[in-house]
């Protein structure tokens, strides 16, 4: 008889994960007012406060 795989339940509050990194190409670099690096600067703020605030809700979660 086979064994049930358990089931598969998503994470309720799962590790945030880092923003894409532009790539080397990506900025044309002729001052853009939303160049793509400011907007990353931006995510990876975001996404810094959001770990944060993950690793005070998983304390035990390895860093």
């Amino acid at each position: 008889m086979p064994v049930p795989l358990p089931s598969a339940t998503p994470d309720p509050d799962p590790r945030p994960q880092p923003p894409e990194e532009p790539g080397p190409n990506e900025c044309c670099g002729s001052g853009c007012p939303l160049c793509v690096l400011d907007l990353y600067s931006d995510e990876l703020q975001r996404y810094r406060a959001a770990l944060a605030a993950w690793r005070l809700r998983h304390p035990d979660a390895a860093p």
